[in-house]
């Protein structure tokens, strides 16, 4: 379920689970205990190279905060690219500000509650994800 994550991106996940933000504090406390829908979200989960902020393994379903450091070109470039690989392995990365998480929580939830009933039949586990380095040809 890892998806070949290796053992220091492991502790890394873990680490940051005692480092949650305050807006995945408060996403964390709408989905937890399978509150959306029945789904079950793992918070600072591996998944290959990449750590999401919560992932749905039944749904091959991310969700990611993004704060302000995710306007910065690099850092753009860096999700744009994460965000193909994942997806080439038919998981679906939804993103929200932090701004989307503290103003338009209702709105956020009704966008994962959709999502998640979209995905809940057409899914099946996939092969691992490649690194970004063997989408591209380039390690990263």
């Amino acid at each position: 379920m890892y998806f070949g994550a290796s053992i220091e991106t492991l502790a890394k996940a873990r680490a940051l689970r005692n480092e949650m933000t305050p807006c995945e504090k408060l996403i964390w406390q709408q989905i937890r205990k399978r509150k959306m829908n029945g789904f079950k979200f793992r918070r600072q989960h591996p998944i290959s190279l990449f750590i999401a902020d919560f992932f749905c393994y039944e749904a091959m379903l991310i969700l990611e905060i993004d704060g302000k450091v995710h306007d910065q070109p690099d850092q753009k470039e860096y999700d744009i690219e994460r965000t193909y690989v994942l997806n080439t392995h038919n998981i679906k990365v939804l993103r929200f500000t932090n701004n989307d998480v503290q103003y338009n929580m209702p709105g956020v939830l009704k966008e994962i509650r959709k999502e998640l009933l979209t995905r809940k039949d057409s899914n099946t586990p996939s092969q691992p994800p490649p690194t970004m380095g063997e989408v591209k040809g380039k390690e990263k």
